[in-house]
């Protein structure tokens, strides 16, 4: 590896073992066994090395979100049981990921704190809500900028953000996957009255 892969996963680990807020360049240079002249070299700022081990962070995690669970085959594009099946898969992560989606929390409460990190991830959003709408409606990640991303990944965006918050808080009242659903049947049934 060189300098560039060693300091990101020198930032991983640091964010890993501190967060965002008590990591310092220092921290990392040491994790990594780099200097403190690479990270503005290959990064640019402290602030963007770390917004990028986030990503990093995350997209390993998203990538059990589309496991199947149990060996079960794979269910319909957009379907009520690939949206429990969905929902399930995020909530696993929670446990087996918990530091990372503490980072996450961390950004989102300290966000003025981080304005390099908060800004880079910002950016990034619009990439997570199109893998979310393939992740739940099936087919090709829309570009971020597409509608069905705008509405239909700001839906999913939103629900998991606020899951993620009341599974931190309380995880025993936390819905499931298929309390999800059905609340869902609930709204969609409540929206067809007339």
């Amino acid at each position: 590896m060189g300098h560039r892969e060693d300091l990101l996963e020198g930032a991983k680990r640091c964010l890993l073992e501190k967060g965002f807020l008590e990591t310092t360049a220092r921290d990392i240079v040491r994790e990594s066994g780099t200097n403190l002249a690479s990270i503005g070299y290959h990064y640019g700022s402290k602030d963007a090395l770390l917004a990028q081990a986030y990503v990093d962070l995350i997209e390993n995690v998203s990538l059990a979100f589309d496991e199947v669970p149990d060996g079960d085959d794979p269910t319909g594009d957009g379907s009520l049981a690939r949206f429990e099946r969905s929902w399930e898969n995020v909530i696993r992560t929670f446990t087996e990921n918990r530091s990372t989606w503490r980072l996450g929390l961390e950004v989102m409460v300290h966000a003025d704190r981080l304005p390099g990190v908060r800004e880079h991830l910002a950016r990034a959003s619009g990439a997570a809500r199109s893998g979310l709408v393939a992740m739940f409606l099936g087919g090709p990640e829309p570009e971020p900028t597409d509608p069905l991303a705008v509405t239909a990944g700001g839906f999913y965006s939103t629900l998991l953000q606020g899951l993620m918050v009341q599974w931190f808080f309380d995880p025993g009242t936390t819905p499931t996957g298929a309390e999800l659903t059905e609340g869902l049947r609930q709204v969609m049934a409540a929206a067809e009255r007339p």
